[in-house]
């Protein structure tokens, strides 16, 4: 399959775990279908940089969007009183944070000493970014203030998906050339979360009904049928859609049900 015709796979897995998130009554296979989502959008975003003519724009580019949607969430989240789910959700800042750490890798395989010394700030830069995330949270009295924050500030920890999805989408990136590398790093990655989920609720029903994200496996079979190809691009489909139909699902969810 193109890139493009994966994206379209992912976003419409993507429409059904949102379905699930903010509408009442729900059947939960939609999140099971949902868990596919993220990692093909990985994988996708990782070839989209790798060929990508310009990386600074591209990340300016994903930055600028996950500060909208940081904006959309915090707004919505508090113009509605206890809302059914709250909107947490911006995958633009961890895929954008996935590019800058593997821009950081790639620079330090090329100059060891300018990578290790642009590493070290970025580390820094990310302890007092979650310092000022933490310290928005208890003195700005709004719902979602420290995602706000941790979007402005391209957070680490306060992103959906936290460091272990930037993490993952950093795996799937060095390995998506090699298709035995791709299953083994991806596999061992889904069953660490197995393992996780099962130590935390060791029942078998727990990993069906309650602790479920080891399901984002399914998405390998979609990674390995890449053929190298973009297709139509569309480019603009998933920033556009993503913030769109979170939104609209989010007010129906609370102003009907």
């Amino acid at each position: 399959m193109t890139s493009t015709s994966l994206k379209v796979i992912a976003l419409i897995l993507m429409l059904l775990d949102h379905i699930g998130q903010f509408i009442p009554g729900t059947p939960l296979w939609l999140h099971w279908l949902g868990r596919l989502s993220a990692p093909v959008f990985m994988f996708c975003m990782a070839w989209g940089f790798y060929y990508t003519h310009d990386r600074k724009r591209y990340l300016l580019r994903m930055y600028f969007f996950g500060v909208g949607m940081g904006m959309i969430d915090l707004i919505s989240n508090n113009s509605i009183a206890d809302p059914y789910a709250m909107m947490s959700n911006n995958i633009f800042v961890t895929l954008l944070l996935v590019a800058v750490i593997v821009w950081l890798i790639e620079i330090r395989k090329t100059d060891k000493s300018k990578g290790n010394k642009f590493i070290a700030l970025f580390a820094g830069y990310q302890i007092l970014t979650t310092m000022l995330c933490v310290l928005a949270g208890q003195f700005v009295p709004l719902t979602g203030m420290m995602s706000f924050v941790g979007a402005i500030t391209g957070n680490l920890i306060f992103n959906e998906g936290s460091f272990i999805f930037v993490f993952l989408g950093v795996l799937i990136y060095f390995n998506r050339t090699d298709k035995k590398r791709l299953i083994l790093a991806y596999g061992l990655f889904c069953l660490g979360f197995l393992a996780l989920e099962w130590a935390v609720y060791p029942r078998f029903s727990a990993l069906l009904y309650n602790n479920y994200q080891w399901m984002m496996i399914g998405a390998l079979p979609l990674m390995l049928s890449y053929n190298g190809e973009k297709g139509q691009g569309l480019k603009y489909l998933f920033y556009i859609f993503y913030p769109v139909h979170i939104v609209i699902l989010f007010f129906i969810g609370n102003l009907f049900f």
